[in-house]
């Protein structure tokens, strides 16, 4: 085990924005509950999937909703912290350990105010290597783990419990609720044994995302470019510079969902992209052409300071640069792609790893 410093929350929270790809929460509201916590109780535990019994017994905890919403209605860590002794008293059983379900700004940073008020260590994995919108979208329910029974609370004291029939009706039944709640609430759920999750979740994500806002850091004090070391260590690739123009966004069903356009500028002068997303983003197009789509990760970063930005954030006239980062390989399975590729969220296409996208325009210029 390792303890979790101030540094590595901050690190944690950028670095989880740029895997986020736009969606996650906001990662400020995320960072400073997590400190708070940490000066209160004590800072948390990391500690490694390898170095999980078999035995333990982990349950992630996050927020549940649209981000546009948390802008006004901030949390103020009693609703997790009830979701988790609620799923706890419902199994009758002690929970050793609290993990992220997602690589999103805020939802890499609440468990570790679970992890500090509860005492437990957080696992240092997830179960999406990104941030997806719904939550059937995790590597468990391709082994067909349950995600429930799962609980959720708001900030009146409501907490309600699901038991489903499966994960797709977990995401639909809940999102009523949430709804109800008022379009965010705070859920634990994916109860998992450390046999299990080693099997079927993402190792190394809170690590990675650390040192990924670290990288940005230090670039930053380098005065180097901290995009191109990003997207060096992830493997991604800059697919558009330009400049906000347009953002549609609507907070509908439990979600934000609208589009984003951007005018190109330097050697994408004259064309322009829109992206569209539910929470995250879904699919890059230039003019014509798809640069990349779900579920390869698609960041918005600042194009001066290398800040990722999340959907909630973007703002007209706003200078960026979007990327393209591949996404972990068990989202490029059938199983996989069944689940988040572009077909699921109703574009008429087939998925292409944003990889094969480049190198075909390269070798179209």
């Amino acid at each position: 085990m390792q303890q979790i410093s101030e540094r590595f929350i901050e690190d944690l929270a950028l670095g989880a924005t740029v895997l986020g790809t736009g969606g996650g929460g906001d990662p400020y509201i995320g960072k400073l509950m997590a400190q708070a916590a940490a000066a209160m109780y004590g800072p948390a535990d990391l500690v490694s999937v390898d170095d999980l019994a078999d035995d333990a017994l982990i349950v992630p905890s996050a927020m549940m909703g649209a981000p546009t919403v948390m802008t006004e209605k901030i949390p103020g860590g009693e609703e997790v912290i009830a979701a988790f002794s609620a799923l706890q008293d419902y199994l009758g059983r002690e929970i050793t350990h609290t993990m992220s379900i997602e690589a999103g700004g805020l939802n890499s940073t609440i468990p570790l105010v679970v992890a500090s008020r509860l005492g437990l260590p957080l696992v240092d994995a997830d179960m999406m290597g990104r941030a997806f919108p719904e939550l059937q979208m995790c590597t468990p329910t391709m082994w067909g783990i349950s995600a429930t029974p799962m609980a959720i609370a708001d900030e009146k004291g409501n907490t309600t419990i699901l038991k489903t029939v499966d994960n797709h009706w977990t995401e639909r039944l809940a999102r009523s609720i949430c709804v109800d709640m008022g379009t965010t609430a705070m859920i634990a759920l994916y109860v998992i044994d450390g046999k299990t999750l080693k099997e079927s979740c993402i190792p190394g994500t809170m690590t990675l995302a650390a040192e990924i806002g670290g990288i940005i850091r230090a670039a930053r004090t380098a005065h180097l470019d901290p995009i191109d070391a990003v997207l060096e260590r992830i493997g991604g690739f800059r697919l558009f510079s330009g400049k906000v123009v347009d953002v549609q966004r609507r907070t509908e069903s439990g979600f934000a969902r609208g589009e984003a356009r951007f005018a190109g500028v330097d050697a994408d002068a004259g064309t322009t992209l829109r992206i569209r997303f539910q929470n995250e983003h879904l699919i890059a197009t230039r003019d014509d052409t798809v640069l990349a789509t779900v579920p390869d990760l698609i960041t918005v970063f600042d194009a001066d300071s290398g800040e990722p930005i999340t959907t909630e954030e973007l703002r007209y006239g706003f200078r960026v640069v979007v990327a393209g980062v591949p996404c972990n390989e068990r989202w490029r399975t059938p199983s996989g792609l069944d689940l988040v590729g572009p077909r699921y969220f109703g574009y008429d296409l087939d998925f292409v790893p944003v990889e094969q996208r480049v190198a075909d325009r390269l070798r179209g210029s």
